[in-house]
């Protein structure tokens, strides 16, 4: 029997907009409204908006929420004040990632929200309740009745004071949050973003996130779907679960070390973290650029100049705001250096590149 597609509460929003529908993580979700290239240039110069009510809310809260959530998560929440932001993985024993996520730490005492990828919303809950024996805590997925939205580029700012009055995102500065109301309902006000550029995100009840995404529209903001979203984190070098990292992919393979407190006591698969960072890993994420316009695709094969297949692409376009192809690819440790000369397969024809950082473009968040 097939799984039941869902739709966000922005859905008659989207196809009365005409947006070009199409299924992803378990939600028919608009992939392109004038098109990716147009989309992708409104945030990178201008402003953007996204639907993205698909990303799950799970809130913990309880009289060992910090010490229950440093055991679940590799970042180390503990020191930080409330409005901060944190980001980070969950872990496997073994290293494995369950999930990356972001973690609010609430102004209500030991109370925490956790934002998850909505492919993993229900692998996440899951994951947490079996981790809860022997903490007080209470784990409350609420990811069906809030809706997010996010707005993104250098003019996210003036439109978010103009259009929507939300003076307190003007004091944030990058992965903080504020509350706010909006129809006398809570509103959570956060300056993060997935796309290199400034923005916010907006988290709401199902109703205000219509109303707001109308007020957005009828001001002129350009509506974005995920295809550009895509192109945008990938140039600015930010992962995708399932592409760079997943159950196979540690966050040390991935190039994500620094989001793994390895000096915290314990986390689940800190014990695997460390073994690989003291006798290295097998396979490394790197970015390789192709002397060529040939698009490399996810799953293309990365080659020696003999053919030898030394890995595979994760991720790969011809960058819209560099005019370069590009691409994230996890090869074997000893050709993940700088320079390294590499090949893709491109179906049966073989392009040249070479491996360069995995940061494409120089992003422009609020410090």
């Amino acid at each position: 029997m097939a799984e039941e597609i869902k739709k966000t509460c922005l859905y008659d929003n989207h196809v009365a907009l005409g947006a070009q529908m199409s299924p992803f993580a378990g939600f028919d979700m608009p992939i392109q409204y004038v098109g990716i290239t147009q989309e992708h240039l409104a945030v990178r110069n201008n402003v953007g908006v996204f639907d993205v009510s698909h990303m799950g809310e799970i809130f913990i809260s309880g009289p060992d929420s910090e010490a229950f959530i440093n055991h679940i998560f590799t970042n180390n929440i503990s020191g930080y004040n409330p409005g901060k932001i944190l980001y980070g993985m969950m872990l496997y024993p073994d290293g494995g990632c369950v999930d990356d996520l972001l973690v609010y730490r609430e102004f209500e005492p030991d109370s925490f929200l956790l934002v998850v990828n909505a492919s993993n919303i229900d692998k996440d809950y899951a994951w947490m309740l079996a981790q809860q024996k022997g903490y007080n805590v209470k784990i409350d997925n609420q990811s069906d009745i809030w809706g997010q939205i996010a707005i993104q580029g250098p003019e996210s700012e003036k439109i978010v004071l103009e259009v929507l009055g939300l003076d307190c995102a003007k004091s944030l500065n990058f992965y903080e949050y504020c509350n706010a109301e909006y129809n006398h309902n809570r509103l959570i006000v956060s300056r993060s973003g997935y796309t290199g550029e400034d923005g916010f995100e907006l988290y709401a009840t199902l109703q205000d996130t219509v109303d707001i995404w109308d007020r957005l529209i009828k001001a002129g903001v350009q509506p974005c779907g995920l295809g550009c979203r895509d192109t945008l984190r990938f140039e600015a070098g930010l992962p995708l679960y399932g592409d760079e990292l997943s159950a196979d992919i540690s966050p040390i393979q991935a190039g994500l070390g620094i989001f793994c407190k390895l000096d915290k006591a314990e986390f689940i698969g800190r014990e695997a973290l460390v073994t690989q960072k003291e006798l290295g890993v097998d396979k490394k994420l790197v970015g390789i650029e192709i002397f060529d316009r040939a698009i490399p695709r996810h799953g293309y094969p990365v080659e020696l100049s003999d053919g030898t297949v030394i890995g595979e692409v994760t991720t790969g376009y011809h960058s819209i705001t560099l005019d370069r192809s590009i691409c994230f690819a996890l090869v074997k440790s000893e050709y993940a250096a700088l320079d390294t000369e590499l090949f893709i397969r491109i179906r049966k024809k073989v392009f040249p590149g070479k491996v360069i950082k995995k940061r494409f473009y120089q992003t422009n968040y609020k410090k």
